[in-house]
């Protein structure tokens, strides 16, 4: 594993850590003081620091320094985790999640807003409230070290440290610390580097490495651990401070800390530096390359240790390329042993996801070779009793729960979505001047990775619109009699084979006399246009509408909403609005769980095969010549259950035929659309129900109106997967146009 390799994983993990990070912060704002809870965000923020210093990112570590040392004042109960300490932290988040970025992707961030924050958290710190002055220049970053030249003649040079951030008194206190790892320590990622680097940070300190234990090259064990360090250390922070920077590995080491009065001093004669040879221009850790640094240079005094920490990588290569040329000769237990360590150290695995999509592939080009020889023989099969018959119903059984499995390889909580509007709403609340609480329910819900992706644009629009538009700002809520800080709901659950998301405000709801006046201002809808209130309240989604009174860097340029539903349509979605003036909205999403397959009724069309998502039918039903009612030239409707549902003739709307066919001789089905009401598809006979592989249509052929996609029957014939909000709103009197943006499973 290369460098770069290693490098992804880790910014892997920020995400992982930067999430914790941000859920904890979350829960102390909802007033959770549990210890755990304040741990977990230090550790968040400690493993973020720990790990950027190994890749020489002196921006994000300097920051993520700043951040650490306020949440240990919170975590000593120091500092009272109040509102606005929150506030700044929630702010410090994003600014850390910035900076992981730009790493990452190798971007800039707002100098002066992360300086800024530096000056808050310090204040902070200090016990003093966040400083309202301009923000100063972000702080240097630490320069990188440097590695030891040379030792005086007992093979021992201490070398002072000396950091500007700190201001220590003439006499502060000082210890001697003894820190030797143990094997276990290198085993879980920790470095003895990064370890004496924090260390320093506490205050001036002197430090020699003890390399007696190192053997000869050919007898080193890569994961063992030789060397040890005796450090003096002076620092008015306290001796829990010092076991805190060993906190993670303090299991892993044998660590001694001794406070030294001003007569004391260390006694006995210290053993000499054992000189090892190697290359420094193979080592490519910052600033260990320079054999002729000043020991007086901040940062200096861990080079001894990063030479050591690079010597094992060296040394440990050599020797795992000798074990790769003797492996042969190994003992089967040990190997034994080695592969029942390595099984019971990590529970997951990280694998490309190109590949798991090729899994999935593969395993839909199975379910329909599995359909396609259970046809050949239900068709050979007279009796139906036969073995083979027999065989492929359980054929049949694990290849669904194969699929099914794999399936589920890509599903994936929305709780990373979810936790990525909490900024969206601080920070568009803070641009509006409104007091916003964003609460989410069911963050745990799983949905396919490729749905996950793709929701987070329509999810930021919708979370905007809410704060800019659906909440009131505080002077009014209170003279509505509501409380002044307004909330967010975002809940996501499953839902008959599909997942729900909601988004409900409880601010005015929407002025539905307002909406209908622009759209008549922007000529969107006539002036004499008879519209009902679900109506009206779906003109928000039309394209370059907004009741934005002037264009702002939020809202007023009428793309968002409509932005919003075609990019749940494009996920096979339909999204629906419920609002009540004075109360609020409710945006009620529906979308797959996964863009690979789908229940779906085949039926039979003008002697079209189609299939209709299982998902948008309600019931079917066979209609009767009393239940059918004519109006106007060509409209008709069906009285179901006293109520008239519109009857929609498929084969017509996609010119399967030039008349309309004759509703008794059909069979209807009943369905839902993306604004919630029902229509009554007219289709010729419903042939069964089945699970399909979607394939699609764009990128095999081109776009077809009207439908959505397509797949392979299990007697090898293409059927055309029906997209049924595209055949609504063509039933509506909207044209089915080539460049309409169409659903994938209705």
């Amino acid at each position: 594993m290369d460098m770069n390799e290693i490098k992804e994983i880790f910014f892997q993990e920020c995400e992982e850590q930067l999430a914790e990070l941000e859920s904890g912060l979350l829960k102390m704002n909802d007033g959770d003081r549990d210890p755990e809870t304040v741990n977990a965000v230090f550790r968040a923020v400690h493993s973020i620091k720990g790990g950027a210093g190994a890749f020489g990112l002196d921006d994000l570590v300097s920051f993520a320094h700043v951040f650490e040392t306020t949440l240990d004042c919170v975590r000593s109960n120091r500092l009272e985790p109040t509102h606005d300490v929150l506030k700044v932290m929630l702010r410090a988040a994003d600014v850390l999640a910035d900076l992981t970025n730009a790493a990452r992707d190798g971007g800039s961030v707002d100098g002066a807003r992360s300086a800024g924050l530096v000056r808050e958290l310090e204040a902070l710190a200090n016990g003093e409230a966040p400083p309202a002055a301009a923000p100063v220049a972000a702080p240097a970053a630490t320069p990188a070290p440097a590695a030891v030249a040379s030792t005086d003649d007992s093979g021992f040079q201490p070398i002072p440290f000396s950091f500007d951030a700190f201001d220590d008194e003439p006499a502060v206190p000082r210890f001697a610390i003894t820190f030797k790892p143990r094997r276990g320590l290198y085993s879980k990622g920790n470095d003895a580097a990064l370890l004496l680097r924090d260390l320093s940070r506490l205050g001036e300190m002197s430090i020699r490495c003890d390399m007696d234990a190192l053997p000869s090259l050919d007898e080193m064990d890569p994961e063992e651990a030789y060397f040890s360090w005796n450090i003096e250390l002076s620092t008015d922070k306290g001796e829990d401070a010092i076991r805190t920077v060993f906190e993670f590995a303090e299991w892993d080491c044998d660590l001694e800390v001794k406070a030294l009065t001003e007569e004391a001093a260390p006694t006995g004669e210290e053993p000499p530096m054992v000189p090892v040879p190697f290359d420094l221009s193979l080592l490519d850790e910052g600033g260990a390359s320079e054999t002729n640094a000043p020991g007086g240079d901040a940062g200096a005094a861990v080079a001894a240790a990063e030479t050591a920490s690079n010597v094992m990588r060296l040394a440990g290569a050599a020797a795992r390329q000798e074990k790769k040329e003797t492996a042969a000769a190994a003992p089967a237990a040990a190997a034994a042993a080695n592969a029942a360590q390595n099984a019971a150290a990590g529970q997951t695995i990280r694998v490309d996801l190109d590949r798991v999509d090729r899994l999935i592939n593969l395993v839909g080009e199975l379910v329909i070779n599995q359909a396609m020889l259970s046809q050949s023989v239900i068709e050979n099969d007279a009796n139906g009793n036969s073995t083979i018959n027999m065989g492929l119903e359980e054929l049949q059984q694990l290849t669904r729960e194969i699929q099914d499995s794999v399936m589920a390889i890509r599903a994936q909580p929305v709780k990373p979505v979810f936790q990525r509007m909490s900024r969206i709403v601080r920070e568009v609340a803070d641009m509006v001047g409104k007091q916003i609480r964003l609460i989410t329910e069911g963050e745990n819900t799983e949905v396919d990775k490729t749905v996950i992706d793709k929701l987070a644009e329509p999810l930021t629009h919708m979370i905007r619109n809410a704060v800019d538009h659906g909440i009131e700002t505080p002077e009014k809520r209170i003279a509505a009699g509501k409380n002044a800080e307004g909330t967010v709901k975002l809940t996501a659950k499953h839902r008959s084979g599909r997942i729900v998301i909601e988004l409900v405000d409880d601010g005015a709801g929407i002025n539905r006399e307002r909406v209908r006046q622009k759209a008549i201002d922007n000529d969107l809808i006539a002036a004499d246009a008879n519209l009902s209130d679900e109506e009206i309240d779906n003109l928000i989604f039309m394209p370059g509408f907004s009741t934005a009174d002037k264009i702002s860097d939020i809202s007023g340029r009428g793309v968002g909403m409509d932005v919003v539903k075609r990019s749940i349509q494009a996920l096979g979605g339909r999204i629906s609005i419920s609002s009540k003036p004075g109360h609020g909205s409710t945006f009620t999403m529906s979308l797959p769980l996964t863009l690979a397959v789908l229940d779906g009724m085949v039926v039979t069309v003008a002697g079209q095969t189609l299939v209709v998502p299982l998902t948008a039918i309600v019931e079917t039903l066979q209609p009767e010549a009393q239940n059918i009612h004519s109006f106007g030239s060509n409209q008709r409707l069906i009285s179901i259950r006293n109520s008239f549902c519109p009857l929609v003739d498929v084969g017509r709307i996609l010119n399967f035929r030039a008349t309309q066919a004759n509703p008794v001789e059909g069979v209807a089905l009943l369905v839902e659309s993306e604004g919630g009401g029902q229509r009554a598809l007219m289709v010729d006979a419903i042939q069964g129900q089945r699970q399909v592989v979607i394939k699609s249509l764009e990128a095999n052929y081109t776009h077809v109106p009207g439908i959505a996609a397509a797949t392979i029957l299990g007697d090898g014939r293409v059927a055309l997967i029906l997209d049924v909000d595209a055949v609504v709103a063509a039933s509506r009197g909207q044209s089915l146009k080539p460049e309409m943006s169409l659903a994938v499973a209705g």
